[in-house]
């Protein structure tokens, strides 16, 4: 595959990700305060898409993993400390993804399960099911934590090593490493205070800088020109 091919072929991918990504999480059940157990729980078991939302949103990020993986090759020209930033870049991604996988079985399956017994216990039960339930919560918390750490690192990494190489625009890479941060401080808010209030800034500045950098990347690598190869005369 030459190297226009590839460009092309991880942005379509990552571009697929981000839409997957954020189409599977308009469905996604909520309430006013996602840190309110008894109003979120409620919520979730009331959901009957529940777990395929879930499902699409780990599509979506495996779809943007692959992108990453894809793209790999295309940057690096030589050896030497850019080819092993991308690489830790590249392992980063490829935990995220395995941390994000985790995550949607806790978030995806066992909270579903917990909400749904909590809801139809009958009273004496349903402090013992609501405290089930509030565990699994707080293990949400830790995995989405430690996904959002390795995420952003990727994207950090990634959009050095694209800024450093100006094969497509340094400002491509510049906002990849401001969507990879706004990942990290994700990662912090929540670990320590779960989904709060004050994560909706990283929140909104990781997404809207994540589907700038995606998309101009594709419109990048469209409009890439195919090399020339040069004929040898007799």
């Amino acid at each position: 595959m030459d190297k226009r091919r590839r460009w092309r072929l991880a942005a379509w991918l990552l571009v697929a990700g981000v839409v997957v990504s954020l189409s599977a999480g308009l469905f996604h059940a909520e309430s006013e305060d996602a840190n309110d157990h008894v109003a979120s729980f409620t919520a979730y078991a009331a959901s009957g898409i529940w777990t395929l939302v879930h499902l699409g949103q780990f599509a979506g990020m495996a779809l943007l993993i692959s992108g990453l993986f894809v793209l790999l090759p295309a940057l690096i020209i030589r050896p030497g400390l850019l080819a092993v930033t991308a690489r830790f870049g590249a392992l980063a991604a490829a935990t995220a993804l395995a941390l994000y996988g985790a995550l949607q079985a806790v978030d995806g399956v066992a909270l579903k399960h917990a909400a749904d017994a909590w809801a139809a216990a009958a009273e004496p039960e349903k402090a013992m099911r609501f405290a089930t339930a509030e565990g699994i919560r707080w293990l949400e918390w830790g995995m989405r934590s430690y996904q959002s750490f390795m995420l952003g690192t990727a994207l950090v990494l990634f959009g050095i090593v694209i800024a450093a190489t100006r094969q497509v625009s340094r400002v491509i890479g510049y906002l990849m490493v401001l969507s990879g941060v706004a990942y990290l401080v994700q990662g912090w808010i929540i670990g320590a205070e779960g989904f709060a209030a004050a994560n909706r800034w990283p929140t909104l500045i990781g997404i809207v800088a994540t589907v700038a950098w995606s998309v101009w990347l594709l419109v990048s690598a469209l409009r890439m020109k195919a090399p020339t190869r040069s004929t040898s005369r007799a």
